[in-house]
């Protein structure tokens, strides 16, 4: 599976007004809404919220991955954000967060959720993409950075 296959243009959002962590859950919940089928953002944004409840999802160097397995989920879905300014994550290492990549996945798949969930967090512990992801202006741009030549386990 290719980081393609998960993201699209219209899910990839450059210099995005953050707030507060739940701002950015809810965002996050109706850009992935928006687009699916059947699918309630408030919802999607409970879920996001009880995983948060359960241990924050930055994972340090200014990144967040929130995500959640969710029940009429069609196929593993995603949101890539980069934040105008960064904001309280609650992360491990303190620091706010500025890049978050957001994951869905349908309710039974463990092992997809965990593997793809892993091949983000490996992208973007990479230094020179995360400045590179920092430093784009656009959101075609954005979306062009993070697909580069990427692809989550499970295929091609």
């Amino acid at each position: 599976m290719k980081i393609r296959d998960i993201l699209t243009p219209q899910s990839t959002n450059c210099n995005v007004p953050g707030r507060s962590k739940k701002r950015v859950l809810e965002n996050l919940s109706h850009l992935i809404a928006d687009q699916t089928t059947g699918m309630d953002a408030d919802q999607l944004y409970q879920s996001f919220l009880y995983r948060e409840r359960l241990g924050s999802t930055g994972i340090g160097s200014g990144i967040a991955i929130p995500h959640c397995r969710l029940a009429g989920c069609p196929k593993v879905m995603g949101a890539f954000l980069t934040l105008a300014d960064p904001v309280d994550f609650d992360a491990v290492d303190g620091d706010p967060v500025d890049l978050v990549f957001a994951l869905v996945v349908p309710e039974e798949q463990h092992e997809e959720h965990l593997a793809v969930l892993a091949a983000v967090a490996a992208l973007l512990q990479d230094e020179t993409k995360r400045n590179q992801l920092r430093d784009t202006a656009t959101d075609q741009s954005l979306f062009d950075l993070i697909t580069e030549d990427v692809n989550a386990p499970g295929g091609d």
